[in-house]
């Protein structure tokens, strides 16, 4: 009986294995087709722009995207055209710097087209409609899409001059000159003379220049609907630390102007100052024993200078050793002093040496050289007079001796 219950719980036990081993191999089966299912169409396309409409005032200029859309699974060659152009408009569709009529978008995928719509100045106000129409390059497949511009009246108020610049925010540091480029444009119809003018830090300066050109200005002359580029050019101040340093360029024509907000972001400059506090670049030595004198460091620059560390130029088998080895930090204006140790070789002969002693900062490296001038161990001098006192003493005797006899 208890072989019978053992044996069938041993069968059910291998059943149900067989089933669950079963099941999991089928998960990645049904995982693979849930994967794989894909609802879209094996083509189709679209057409359309990021606004169905929109609202300028007179004289004013429409750019924004295109966008084509492929919605099939198949890659499609897209043709698209600006059907429906209003009398006095001119519409411009560019992909990066070419002219484009067609183009080439994956399954699934879209592709955006630069639009441009530029009005003349018969333009007036009231609702415009522009179309554009799209096909495959078979033909097979077609889209179309509208879109309404509306011309409006200045509003009372309003700017007549905008003004643009790509890089609003410069870094760099204090010793450098920044130059921002702003695109002017004319928004009314008329020509006009505009003055540049520009709210600065004290005693910061700063120029005008056309754009590829030296030469400074103070006021340009833009015609009407048009834009003209200028070039600002900015030097900070001579004591201006490292910061943010905001300031405000106007543009301004009678009484309509307007203000564009720049930024120069100083990192500091970083510069060193080395030498002897007498000012004297020589120094005594004895072959084989340390001489010592002292270097003084100074931070010059607009900001602080770290992990400044010494090196040396000497000649073979000489030893140059500083106290303190590294300034981990100088301040702006701060000064340190340093000693120095030199040591000539045991064999060196009598005679001038040059040792270089480099102050290695942040950015910014000062190097000073020294004369040394290696003379005669002391003991060799009283070994000398030694030797002579004893050649004296012994003509002396000689001539002592010599008178006797």
């Amino acid at each position: 009986m208890f072989l019978m219950f053992s044996n069938s719980k041993r069968m059910l036990f291998w059943l149900c294995f067989a089933v669950s081993f079963l099941l999991l191999g089928s998960l990645p089966l049904f995982a693979n087709n849930d994967k794989d299912k894909d609802n879209r169409p094996e083509r189709g396309i679209g057409v359309y722009t990021e606004y169905s409409g929109v609202a300028i005032t007179k004289g004013e200029s429409v750019k924004m995207d295109l966008i084509l859309d492929n919605k099939g699974k198949r890659d499609e060659v897209i043709d698209i055209k600006i059907s429906s152009v209003p009398k006095g408009w001119k519409a411009y569709l560019k992909g990066g710097n070419y002219s484009v009529d067609g183009v080439y978008v994956p399954g699934g995928k879209t592709k955006n087209l630069s639009l441009s719509l530029e009005p003349d100045k018969t333009v007036g106000l009231g609702t415009y409609t522009f179309q554009f129409n799209a096909k495959t390059l078979d033909g097979a497949l077609v889209a179309s899409h509208k879109l309404n511009v509306t011309v409006q009246e200045r509003t009372p108020g309003s700017s007549d001059i905008q003004i643009t610049t790509s890089y609003p925010v410069i870094r760099g540091q204090s010793d450098a000159k920044f130059e921002y480029s702003l695109d002017i444009l004319n928004k009314s119809e008329q020509d006009r003379t505009f003055n540049l003018t520009a709210i600065m830090p004290e005693k910061w300066e700063v120029n005008f220049k056309p754009s590829y050109e030296s030469k400074y200005i103070s006021s340009l002359r833009v015609k009407g609907g048009q834009s003209q580029t200028v070039s600002v050019e900015v030097t900070p101040s001579k004591d201006a630390k490292s910061g943010e340093y905001p300031f405000i360029v106007r543009v301004s024509s009678g009484d309509v102007a307007a203000d564009v907000k720049l930024m120069v972001i100083l990192t500091g400059n970083y510069k060193l100052d080395a030498g002897t506090p007498t000012g004297i670049l020589s120094l005594e030595a004895t072959a084989g024993k340390p001489t010592k004198f002292n270097i003084f460091v100074k931070n010059t620059g607009s900001a602080v200078n770290r992990n400044i560390t010494f090196s040396s130029f000497k000649p073979e088998n000489w030893d140059v050793t500083f106290k303190p080895e590294k300034i981990d930090a100088l301040e702006v204006n701060e000064l340190k002093q340093v000693e120095v140790t030199v040591k000539p070789a045991q064999q060196a002969l009598v005679g001038d040496y040059s040792v270089g002693v480099m102050v290695n900062g942040e950015k910014s490296d000062k190097t000073i050289e020294m004369r040394v001038t290696v003379k005669a161990s002391t003991a060799w001098g009283w070994i000398g007079v030694g030797i002579i006192l004893f050649v004296i003493v012994g003509l002396s005797g000689l001539f002592i001796w010599f008178g006797r006899r």
